[in-house]
């Protein structure tokens, strides 16, 4: 899929991304939802599926934070306060941490709210105000929605494929992968 460059792609994208990742999400089994079998963010670790899902809702609350704070004129500190960019691995902990007390149905609707939350986000802006100038270094606005948005998504569902399988629908009593 192309990278989005106008709002209708960047919302197409993380809508059907999103929609690939929650069915695979469905195929994990809630009682192996907290096993550490998922590839992790650093190499050569092992996460489970509660904290690939806390990741993605820890960097969704992120681009709603650094959104909000512009919207207000106030200064964001990318990637969080306290964090830097060439040291991502602690922030992921910090993710994985902010999901563990939460069950695996609350893990999930936590990550729908913010998804709807971002939806929201890119339909109350129109292509200039995404794509029409940098909002962050050299990226667009647009941009930084899609990093942390339709593109983890699929990365996310790449490595639950791995450590659990494709996801199976069943239509009309068919199994499809």
């Amino acid at each position: 899929m192309a990278i989005p460059d106008v709002r209708r792609s960047l919302l197409a994208a993380m809508q059907t991304n999103y929609l690939h990742l929650t069915h695979q999400l469905k195929s994990v089994p809630a009682e192996r939802a907290r096993s550490a079998c998922v590839a992790g963010h650093m190499q050569g670790s092992l996460i489970s599926a509660a904290d690939l899902v806390a990741y993605l809702i820890g960097w969704g609350q992120l681009v709603l934070k650094w959104e909000a704070a512009w919207q207000t004129g106030e200064a964001v500190d990318f990637p969080e306060t306290g964090y830097r960019w060439n040291n991502l691995g602690a922030l992921a902990r910090k993710f994985y941490r902010d999901g563990e007390g939460l069950p695996w149905p609350a893990l999930l609707e936590r990550l729908a709210e913010t998804h709807a939350a971002l939806v929201t986000l890119v339909e109350r802006h129109d292509d200039r105000t995404l794509y029409g100038a940098p909002w962050y270094g050299k990226h667009t606005l647009g941009r930084m929605v899609q990093l942390n948005t339709a593109a983890p998504y699929a990365n996310a569902r790449a490595r639950l494929r791995k450590a659990f399988g494709p996801a199976v629908a069943r239509t009309s009593g068919t199994v499809q992968p």
